[in-house]
C-alpha cells in the first residue's frame, strides 16, 4: 500500500511537464478600481458624517442662540418663533417615527403591550421629552455657546452609571467598568464646575439660578432615554418575570410602542413649548407678523437642522453597516463638537482682535470692555450681513461670564472638557464592537428614534450595549455553521461551459477547504445532476455514458489536476490524482469526486430510462435528496432511538434554516465572493428565502450583445425597484441561493413535485422552473431579494432562432406566473410584508404593458411613417398593422423554423426602420432648436435615464453601446418575438442545447433481434459474468478496495479509424465470440470501464450504496420520478388541449391589442378628441406652430414614464444599499483571510519546526498574500487592506 502511494505522489511522466491551464484567476472584476471605489466611499462617509453633524449642532445652536435675550438679529417680541423651531427640531424625529410606525402597524401584524410594559415605556418617555423640552426650550437659551455645546453631553451620566450598573449584575467584571465609573464622575465634576461658573458670580441672582437648575435637571432627566440600552443586559440574568416581559413586549410590539411614545412626546413638547412663551410674556401672534429677511433666516437655519439630522442619521447607520465604525462613526461624531466649538469661537477670537487692533492705542482692551463697548451699544442694521449679526449674537451669550478673569476661563473650559471627557469614556465600549456585514439595524442601534437636538450623544449612547470580559474584545456570537449545496442541472452543455462550472467549484474548494477547517460561516458539497446521461450503443446490451457526460469526467480530471499542482514546484507536480468512487445507483451511476482541499464533488448520472428526465425534475431530485433524506433521515432516526421530540424539532428547525442551495445551470462561472455576499443576504434576514445575483450573459456576436444591453438594463432598473419597492419576482436558475427552511414550507416543495396534467401546468410549471417556484416562495410569504454585486456569468444564445426559442419559452410562462400573483394579491398581501397591494398595481401596470406591447409598437411604427413619409397618423397606422398581421396569419400555418426565418427578415427591416427615424428625430431636434416636443422629450429623458443608470454602475459601462443595438431591436423583441411565443404557446419542448440522437445509438437494446439460443447464450455468459465480478469484488474488499488499473481492462480492438472510448461498434470482421466477450464481461462493468479509460490520471473505486438511501432512491422514484411511459394517445390528447388553450389565450391577447389600435385610429381619422399645445423653442418661445397629442398615447406614456421614474429611484436607493454590502464585505473578509493564514501558519511553522522541506510542500501562499499575512493587524483603524489580490485569484491566503 505505501509502495503504491509512493508512486501515486512522484511524478509519472517527467518529460510531460509542459500544462494547459485555463484562465482561473478573476477577471471580469477590477479590483484596483473597487480598492479606491471603497477607500473613496469610507473617506466620503466620514467626511458627510462629519460635515452633518457639524451642521446639525451648529443650526440648533443658532436657534438658541438667537433666541438668547441679548440676541439682536431678532427683535425680544419676534423670539416665539426660533422657540417654535426649537420644538420642530426636537418632534421632528418623533412625527418621522409615528409615520414610519403606522405604516408597518398597517403592513404587518403588529399587537397591544401589556398595560404593565406601556406604563413604565411611557413613564420614561414623559420623563425624558419634558426634560429635552426644558433644557433646549427654556433653559439653553439663556446660557453661553460654549456650555450650549457640551452639556449636552452630559446626558451620557446615567448611561455611564447603568453600565457599570450592568456589568457588576451580570457579574462579569470587564476592563471597561473602570471607564464607565470614571465617566460618571467626571460628568458630575462638570456640573460642578458649571454651578461654579454661574452661581458663584453672583449668588443672589435667582434667575441664573434657576436656569442653571433647570439645565442640570433636563440634562439628567434626558439621561433617561437611553435606559433600554442597560436594563435589556440586565434582564439577561435576571429572574424578574416583569422584565422579562417588558423586553417581550418592546420586541414584538415595538410598532405599537413606537406609536403610544412619538404622540406622547410631540404633545409634551407642544405643551412645555406652549406654556412656556406666555410665561415668558412672549406673544404667539407675532409669527404671522415676522418679516420676511427674518423669516427667511430662520427657515434657512431650520431646513438645514431638520435635514442634516436625518441625513447624518443615515449615513452613520451606513457607516456602522460598512464596518467602518472607528473611521466613519466614532471619529466624526466624536471630534464634531470640538469642531462647532471652534466653528463659533474662532469668528468671536477674529472680530475681538479685529476690534482691538482698530482702536489704535496701547490700552489692553478685556473681553469684557469689548462686550461692553463693541457688542451691547452696537446697532444692527436689519438689512446688513447675516454672519457679522451672528457672530455678535454668539459672542452676546459669552459676555455674561466675565471671561477677562483666568478662573472664569478655566471654569468654563473644564466643564465643557469634562462633559466631552466624560461621553467618550461613557461610549468607548463602542470602539471594541465587532458586528457582521450588513448587520440588521435593530441590532446595531437599540432605539429606532433619534435625537436631532443632539444628533452626535444620541447616535453614540443609542448603539447597542454589550460586555466584554477582560480576556479580550467582545467576539462576535458564534452563528450556526451553514451548509451550502451547490446543485447544478446539466445536460447537452459543451466542453468550455463544463469548464466554466467546474473551475468554479474548485475555486470554492481552494476558498473554503475542508481538510484543515478555517472558518466556521459555511461548509459546502457540490452536486451535478446530469439529465439523459445515459445512451443506447449499437450492438451492446447495456447502456453507456455518453459523449457529454464523458467530458464532464474529463474536465474533473483536468482541473483536479491544476488545482493539485497550482502552487506545487515544478518536480513536486502530482499527474495522478487519488482514488475516487463510483456507485451504481436506482437511478443511473454516481461519480463522487474529492477534490484538493476536502470538499466533494458527486456527480449523479441520470438514466431516462430509470428515472424522469428535465431540469424541473433534476431540481425535484435534489430537493429530495438534500433536504429530505440527508437532513430529516438522521432526526427520524435519533426520534427511534427514544429522543426528545422538542429538542429534535429545533434542531431540525435551526438546521433547515442554516442549510442553503444554490442552484446552478451546467456552464455558470462564478467566483467564491459572489457566493458570499448571496449567503450574508440569507444569513443576515431570517424572511429571505432566495437570493439572486447579476446575471451577466458571455459570448459574442449581435445577439450575444442585444442581450448583454437587455439583462442590464433588466438588472439595473427592473430587479432593484422589486427589491426595494416590493420582493423579486423570479430568481433564476442559472444563479440563486435557496433556504432550505423555505423550500421545505408548505406547498412549496410538495407543489413544486406536481406532474403537469393541465395545458396551463405544461406552460406555468415546465417551461419557467425557476419563477414558478418563486411564485410558491412568495405566496408562503418568503421574501425573494438581488445582490447586484453577487456576479455570475452564463453563455447566452449566439445564434437569432436559439435566442427566440429560449424567449419562447419564457414569455408565456412569465405572463402566466405573474397573473397567478395578480389573482391571489389579497392572500399574497396577506401573507406576504414584501408584497403590498401598491406593489401589486405596479405589476399590474407592467403586466397590461407587456400584454399591450405589439400594439403600442405599431404605433410607435405609425408614427415613425407619418413623421418620415408626412402622412396622416390614421394611414400611417393602417399601413404598420398590416406585416405583423401577416406575420401573426403565417404563425398559425407555418413550421416554427420558417417562422422565425421570417422574424428575422422582419427584424432587418424594422431594425432599418428604427435607425432612420432616430436619426430624423434628432435632426429635427437640431434644426429646429428645440427638443420640448413629445417625441423629443421622451427620447431625451430614456436616454438620460439609461446613461445615469449607467454611470452608477461604472464597471458595466461599457454596455450603453450595445444600447444604439437594442433600439434597432425594439420591434423585433417586442413584437415579433411576442407574436412568435403566443402563437408557439402550444409547443413544450426546450427549445436550446437540443441534438439530434447519434446514428450510432439509433438501435436500441429492445430492437435487438436475438434467437432463443443466443438469449441462452447470453443468460449463461451474464451468469459467469456476475460470478466473476463477485468474486473480484470480494478480492477487492479483502485488498482493501484497490483501484481498478487500466492494465487489466480488455484492450482496445484495433481500428483504422478513430473511434469514441468503450463504444462498442458493430463490426463484421469480429467473430461473435469476440463480440460477445466484449459487451457481456460484466453486467456493471460497461461503463465503469469507460470512465476509467477516460484518463490514465484518474483512478476509480467501486462503491455501493446503503441499504436505506438505496430504499429512498426506489421510493422517491416510484412516488415522484417515474419515467413517464409513451401513451400516444394521451400525447395526442395533450397537444390538442395545449392548442386549445394557445387559440384562446391568443384571441384574448391580440383582440386587446386590437382594441388598442382601433380605438386610437379612431381617435386619429375622426378627430374625436385631440390636445394642441404651442411648438415652442429652447428659449420657451412661441414658433408659431401647433403639436397634436392624442389622448390615448399620452396616458400610456405617463403611465411609463411614471414606472421607469419609479425605477429609476429604487435603482439610485440599491446602488446605496449594494455598496454598504460590498465596502463592509472588503473591509472584513480580507481580514479573516489574513487572520486564518496567520492561524494556520503559525500552526504548521509549529508542526513541522524540524522539517522545513515538509513545511513548504504544505504552504500554499502567494508571495502577494504572504506580504499581507506578515503586515501587522492590530491597529484594525489604520490597516488598509489589499484587496486587489485577497480574492479568489493568485492573491487568495491559502494554507
Amino acid at each position: 500500500m505505501e509502495e503504491d502511494m509512493e508512486k501515486i505522489e512522484e511524478l509519472k511522466r517527467p518529460w510531460d511537464t509542459c500544462r494547459e491551464i485555463p484562465l482561473i484567476e478573476e477577471v471580469h472584476t477590477p479590483w484596483k478600481l473597487i480598492k479606491l471605489l471603497k477607500i473613496i466611499a469610507l473617506f466620503a462617509v466620514a467626511i458627510i458624517v462629519f460635515g452633518l453633524a457639524i451642521c446639525s449642532k451648529a443650526s440648533f445652536l443658532l436657534l438658541t442662540t438667537l433666541s438668547h435675550e441679548g440676541a439682536k438679529t431678532l427683535q425680544v417680541e419676534q423670539k416665539p418663533l426660533t422657540l417654535l423651531c426649537i420644538g420642530c427640531s426636537l418632534i421632528a424625529p418623533s412625527v418621522l417615527l409615528l409615520f414610519k410606525s403606522v405604516w408597518k402597524a398597517c403592513y404587518k401584524s403588529s399587537k397591544l403591550p401589556r398595560k404593565a410594559s406601556a406604563a413604565l415605556v411611557l413613564f420614561f418617555e414623559f420623563v425624558v421629552s419634558v426634560g429635552m423640552a426644558v433644557l433646549t426650550i427654556v433653559a439653553m437659551p439663556h446660557l453661553d455657546i460654549v456650555t450650549n455645546v457640551t452639556i449636552l453631553s452630559g446626558v451620557a451620566v446615567l448611561s455611564a452609571l447603568l453600565q457599570a450598573v450592568a456589568q457588576c449584575t451580570v457579574k462579569k467584571i470587564n476592563v471597561f467598568l473602570l471607564p464607565s465609573i470614571i465617566a460618571s464622575l467626571v460628568i458630575f465634576l462638570g456640573y460642578g464646575l458649571f454651578i461654579a461658573l454661574y452661581i458663584m458670580k453672583d449668588p443672589k441672582d435667582v434667575k441664573t439660578a434657576i436656569w442653571v437648575g433647570l439645565a442640570i435637571g433636563g440634562s439628567l432627566l434626558v439621561s433617561f432615554n437611553w435606559w433600554e440600552n442597560y436594563f435589556r443586559v440586565i434582564s439577561v440574568k435576571s429572574k424578574s418575570n416583569f422584565l422579562k416581559n417588558l423586553f417581550e413586549d418592546l420586541t414584538q410590539c415595538q410598532n405599537m410602542m413606537n406609536i403610544f411614545s412619538s404622540l406622547l412626546r410631540i404633545v409634551v413638547t407642544a405643551c412645555v413649548l406652549g406654556g412656556y412663551v406666555p410665561l415668558s410674556k412672549m406673544d404667539w401672534k407675532i409669527v404671522t407678523s415676522i418679516p420676511s429677511r427674518e423669516t427667511r433666516i430662520v427657515a434657512i437655519i431650520i431646513g438645514v437642522q431638520l435635514i442634516s439630522s436625518a441625513l447624518c442619521h443615515w449615513f452613520a447607520l451606513a457607516a456602522c453597516k460598512m464596518h467602518a465604525i472607528r473611521r466613519c462613526f466614532i471619529l466624526p461624531l466624536y471630534l464634531s463638537s470640538l469642531a462647532v466649538i471652534a466653528l463659533f469661537i474662532v469668528p468671536v477670537v477674529i472680530y475681538y482682535q479685529d476690534y482691538k487692533l482698530g482702536q489704535n492705542t496701547t490700552e489692553n482692551i478685556n473681553f469684557t470692555r469689548y462686550c461692553t463697548a463693541a457688542v451691547n451699544e452696537t446697532n444692527q442694521s436689519p438689512s446688513g450681513n447675516v454672519f457679522p449679526q451672528l457672530v455678535l449674537d454668539v459672542t452676546q451669550t459669552l459676555c455674561f461670564l466675565d471671561l477677562a478673569k483666568t478662573a472664569n476661563i478655566g471654569l468654563l473650559t473644564g466643564a465643557a472638557a469634562s462633559w466631552w471627557i466624560g461621553l467618550v469614556l461613557a461610549t468607548i465600549y463602542i470602539w471594541y464592537l465587532n458586528f457582521y456585514r450588513i448587520q440588521k439595524t435593530q441590532d446595531l442601534f437599540v432605539r429606532r428614534l433619534y435625537e436631532g437636538a443632539f444628533i452626535d450623544q444620541s447616535l453614540l449612547l443609542n448603539t447597542r450595549f454589550h460586555i466584554q470580559t477582560k480576556k479580550g474584545r467582545k467576539k462576535r456570537e458564534v452563528a450556526t455553521t451553514a451548509m451550502v449545496y451547490l446543485c447544478a442541472t446539466m445536460w447537452h452543455e459543451t466542453y468550455e461551459e463544463m469548464m466554466n462550472i467546474i473551475i468554479s467549484v474548485f475555486r470554492l474548494d481552494k476558498y473554503r477547504p475542508n481538510v484543515e477547517p478555517r472558518f466556521d460561516d459555511f461548509t459546502f458539497e457540490a452536486h451535478f445532476y446530469f439529465d439523459d446521461a445515459f445512451e443506447n450503443v449499437k450492438g451492446s446490451h447495456h447502456r453507456q455514458l455518453n459523449s457529454y457526460a464523458n467530458d464532464l469526467v474529463k474536465v474533473i480530471t483536468e482541473v483536479y489536476g491544476i488545482f493539485e499542482n497550482l502552487d506545487k514546484t515544478f518536480f513536486e507536480v502530482q499527474q495522478q490524482i487519488p482514488d475516487q468512487s463510483i456507485i451504481e445507483t436506482p437511478y443511473g451511476a454516481r461519480l463522487v469526486v474529492q477534490m484538493p482541499h476536502g470538499n466533494n464533488i458527486v456527480v449523479h448520472f441520470k438514466d431516462k430510462e430509470k428515472i424522469r428526465n428535465k431540469k424541473r425534475w433534476s431540481q425535484i431530485m435534489y430537493l429530495y435528496y438534500l433536504l429530505g433524506w440527508k437532513l430529516m433521515t438522521k432526526y427520524h432516526g435519533d426520534w427511534k432511538m427514544g429522543g426528545n421530540e422538542n429538542d429534535l424539532s429545533k434542531k431540525i428547525q435551526t438546521e433547515k434554516h442554516n442549510t442553503y442551495i444554490l442552484a446552478l445551470d451546467g456552464d455558470t462561472d462564478f467566483h467564491p465572493a459572489a457566493v458570499m455576499l448571496l449567503i450574508d443576504r440569507l444569513k443576515m434576514y431570517p424572511r429571505v428565502g432566495a437570493a439572486c445575483g447579476r446575471i451577466h450573459p458571455t459570448g459574442s456576436g449581435p445577439t450575444v450583445w442585444f442581450q448583454k444591453f437587455e439583462y442590464a438594463v433588466s438588472h439595473w432598473l427592473q430587479k432593484t425597484a422589486e427589491h426595494v419597492f416590493g420582493s423579486v419576482l423570479c430568481s433564476p436558475g442559472c444563479f440563486s441561493l435557496f433556504r432550505a427552511e423555505a423550500l421545505m414550507d408548505d406547498n412549496v416543495m410538495k407543489k413544486y413535485s406536481t406532474q403537469s396534467t393541465e395545458p396551463s401546468h405544461y406552460i406555468q410549471y415546465d417551461q419557467g422552473e425557476d419563477r414558478w417556484l418563486c411564485t410558491l416562495l412568495l405566496k408562503q410569504g418568503w421574501r425573494v431579494e438581488y445582490n447586484a454585486a453577487s456576479d455570475a456569468y452564463t453563455n447566452a444564445p449566439q445564434e437569432f432562432k436559439e435566442l427566440y426559442n429560449q424567449r419562447r419559452r419564457w414569455g408565456p410562462s412569465t405572463m402566466a406566473n405573474v397573473v397567478d400573483l395578480l389573482g391571489s394579491t389579497n392572500i399574497v398581501s396577506k401573507n406576504n410584508p414584501s408584497m403590498s397591494k401598491l406593489f401589486m398595481f405596479y405589476q399590474l401596470f407592467g403586466m397590461i404593458s407587456a400584454i399591450l406591447a405589439p400594439a403600442t409598437i405599431c404605433l410607435m411604427v405609425a408614427g415613425s411613417l407619418s413623421f418620415l413619409f408626412n402622412i396622416s397618423g390614421a394611414t400611417a397606422l393602417v399601413i404598420a398593422v398590416i406585416p405583423p398581421a401577416i406575420y401573426l396569419g403565417l404563425c398559425f400555418k407555418l413550421k416554427a423554423d420558417t417562422q422565425i426565418t421570417v422574424a428575422a427578415v422582419l427584424s432587418i427591416l424594422y431594425a432599418f426602420l428604427m435607425m432612420v427615424v432616430t436619426m430624423t428625430i434628432i435632426a429635427s431636434m437640431v434644426k429646429e432648436k428645440t427638443i420640448l416636443t413629445p417625441s423629443s422629450i421622451f427620447i431625451v429623458a430614456m436616454s438620460i435615464i439609461y446613461i445615469v443608470t449607467a454611470l452608477m454602475h461604472p464597471q458595466e459601462l461599457p454596455l450603453v453601446f450595445y444600447g444604439i443595438l437594442y433600439i434597432a431591436c425594439i420591434p423585433s423583441a417586442y413584437l415579433l418575438l411576442t407574436i412568435y411565443s403566443m402563437a408557439n404557446m402550444n409547443s413544450v419542448s426546450w427549445g436550446t442545447r437540443e441534438t439530434k440522437p447519434a446514428a450510432e445509438a439509433a438501435t436500441t437494446a429492445a430492437t435487438v433481434q436475438q434467437t432463443k439460443s443466443q438469449k441462452a447464450k447470453t443468460t449463461l455468459k451474464r451468469l459467469c459474468s456476475w460470478m466473476k465480478c463477485c468474486k473480484t469484488s470480494n478480492q477487492r474488499s479483502e485488498d482493501e478496495q484497490l483501484s481498478i488499473r487500466q492494465e487489466n481492462l480488455n484492450p482496445e480492438p484495433a481500428q483504422p479509424e478513430p473511434q469514441p472510448q468503450n463504444t462498442i461498434v458493430d463490426d463484421a470482421s469480429d467473430n461473435e465470440q469476440e463480440e460477445e466477450e466484449t459487451v457481456f464481461d460484466s453486467p456493471v462493468q460497461c461503463w465503469k470501464t469507460q470512465l476509467e479509460t477516460l484518463s490514465s490520471d484518474i483512478q476509480l473505486q467501486e462503491g455501493f450504496l446503503e441499504e436505506d438511501e438505496n430504499q429512498f432512491w426506489k421510493e422517491l422514484i416510484e412516488r415522484y420520478l417515474k419515467p413517464v411511459q409513451n401513451d400516444k394517445a394521451k400525447q395526442e390528447q395533450i397537444k390538442t388541449d395545449l392548442q386549445d388553450l394557445r387559440n384562446k389565450i391568443n384571441f384574448s391577447f391580440f383582440i386587446l391589442n386590437a382594441f388598442w389600435l382601433v380605438a386610437t385610429f379612431t381617435f386619429q381619422a375622426f378627430s374625436v378628441f385631440n390636445i394642441e399645445i404651442n411648438s415652442v423653442d429652447m428659449n420657451l418661445n412661441q414658433t408659431g406652430g401647433k403639436i397634436q397629442i392624442e389622448p390615448m398615447s399620452l396616458m400610456f406614456i405617463l403611465g411609463f414614464a411614471l414606472s421607469v421614474l419609479l425605477q429609476f429611484i429604487g435603482m439610485f436607493y440599491h446602488r446605496a444599499v449594494t455598496l454598504i454590502h460590498y465596502v463592509a464585505f472588503l473591509e472584513t473578509e480580507p481580514k479573516q483571510q489574513k487572520s486564518a493564514t496567520k492561524k494556520q501558519k503559525q500552526k504548521d511553522s509549529t508542526s513541522n519546526a524540524d522539517s522545513s522541506s515538509g513545511f513548504a510542500s504544505d504552504m500554499e501562499l502567494s508571495s502577494i498574500t504572504q506580504e499581507e499575512t506578515e503586515a501587522e493587524m492590530s491597529d484594525e483603524l489604520d490597516s488598509e487592506d489589499e484587496l486587489s489580490e485577497w480574492d479568489i485569484g493568485e492573491g487568495e491566503a491559502e494554507a
